[in-house]
């Protein structure tokens, strides 16, 4: 591969000259020397240092977006937030798919410290992992040392600027609305353990439940990966243990929809039979049928105010910035059935509901 001092040698001229031809730089070069260069760029095949590029500009213009998983609808809407700053403030994104493994996460952030991005936003869930935790402090800390900024979404340990979606408040609405309706045998199927958000979710739907003189018994817990197959997963197992159910609170709309499949599978009418809840508010909700009751998180808006945060310098001390859920009630969800349990022991439909 021919290098920045091979395209100088083509067109007699130094390094720095064709360096300045190559990266647009403000100094002046006469139009035959530039000529010469862009001529031998052509001739040599010679493709620009990226990592080079950026360490000569007088400011970085890239940010890096570590995710969990960016064809995850969650942070699809999260990521079209993050876009829409940074074009507004002519940056560049650097999206990075962690697949929820921390030593990819870990990989990553040293990535994208390697190439001199201005911030790196971190959108996924924190850990319960003090090891990982540690480690991955240790690697922002040593990036912001040399002037990267770091924003995060959601609760990470990370002590720095970052957007809170409120998720214990919205899972305490789902918890009051489940009472609302008379439902008392429930049951849940949660992300994974290791995730702080996870924790969150559960914490608000048993503090809402409390509140009612009302408990979810651990074998009322599924715990699931937050997408669709491990959601009617989740949901059947569900059915087959507990056939008594009458409604399902699924703690993301993918493992929702899941929950709705496997019940549609096994004849289960939603809501006479089964009521089924979701968390996050992503467009699909509406749109499934029957629509998707769950709690709305302002996704989009949460992306948005991460980058402005990243993007912003000069704050004297971590902005965290918390974001309300709300609760959007749509046909997947109704009153207990007043007959008694709405699924028999073979976990179908029963009585007159049966479809």
């Amino acid at each position: 591969m021919a290098t920045l001092s091979d395209v100088a040698r083509r067109a007699g001229v130094s390094p720095a000259t064709a360096s300045r031809v190559i990266n647009g730089s403000s100094k002046p070069v006469t139009d035959e020397l530039r000529e010469r260069v862009l001529q031998a760029v052509a001739e040599l095949q010679y493709v620009p240092n990226a990592h080079a590029q950026l360490l000569a500009r007088s400011h970085r213009g890239a940010v890096g977006v570590i995710v969990h998983d960016v064809s995850d609808p969650y942070f699809s809407e999260i990521t079209r937030g993050l876009q829409r700053v940074a074009t507004d403030r002519g940056r560049l994104l650097m999206i990075c798919n962690s697949y929820r493994d921390p030593e990819r996460e870990l990989e990553y952030v040293e990535l994208l410290r390697g190439h001199q991005v201005a911030a790196i936003i971190l959108a996924g869930s924190g850990y319960h992992d003090a090891d990982f935790t540690r480690l991955l402090n240790g690697k922002l800390a040593a990036y912001e040392a040399t002037g990267g900024r770091v924003a995060v979404i959601g609760r990470h340990e990370h002590s720095g600027d970052a957007v809170m979606p409120d998720n214990r408040s919205g899972a305490r609405l789902l918890g009051h609305e489940l009472c609302r309706l008379g439902h008392e045998r429930i049951g849940v199927v949660a992300g994974p353990r290791v995730l702080t958000t996870t924790t969150d979710r559960l914490t608000g739907l048993r503090e809402a439940l409390a509140e009612h003189g009302r408990e979810l018994p651990e074998h009322h817990v599924r715990y699931a990966e937050f997408d669709r197959d491990s959601g009617a997963h989740a949901t059947a197992t569900l059915l087959d243990d507990q056939p008594g159910l009458t409604a399902i609170a699924a703690l993301n709309d993918s493992m929702a929809i899941g929950a709705l499949a496997a019940l549609r599978s096994r004849a289960v009418a939603v809501p006479a039979q089964v009521s089924v809840f979701g968390f996050d508010d992503m467009p699909l909700a509406r749109d499934v049928t029957p629509a998707l009751t769950t709690v709305r998180l302002p996704l989009v808006e949460m992306g948005a105010r991460a980058m402005a945060l990243a993007l912003d310098a000069g704050a004297s001390r971590p902005r965290v910035e918390s974001l309300a859920a709300e609760l959007v009630r749509r046909d997947s969800s109704g009153p207990a059935p007043k007959e008694g349990p709405a699924v028999n022991a073979s976990g179908r439909g029963r009585g007159p509901f049966l479809t």
